[in-house]
């Protein structure tokens, strides 16, 4: 079985993921669960609607995300409801 290789843009999108999931370990134990589920359910919503080839589409979601997850990291952010 060939191991199939990941792009860069791949790679970003993947570190990205588990980096909103290591911010959620930061979190008070009764919320991260609910930092979890939001994080996945936007990752997943973004799967079903951009293109694996739609690249500005990607990239601009990367930079979102990346801010929003400094936002949602900050340690004032305690609970998140979506």
């Amino acid at each position: 079985m060939a191991v199939r290789r990941l792009s860069g843009l791949q790679k970003d999108v993947l570190r990205l993921y588990r980096d909103c999931l290591r911010a959620t370990r930061k979190k008070p134990a009764e919320t991260r669960p609910r930092f979890r589920a939001f994080a996945r359910q936007e990752f997943e919503k973004n799967v079903r609607t951009v293109k694996r080839t739609d690249v500005q589409a990607i990239e601009y979601l990367l930079r979102i995300g990346r801010r929003r997850m400094e936002q949602y990291a900050s340690p004032n952010v305690r609970d998140i409801s979506f």
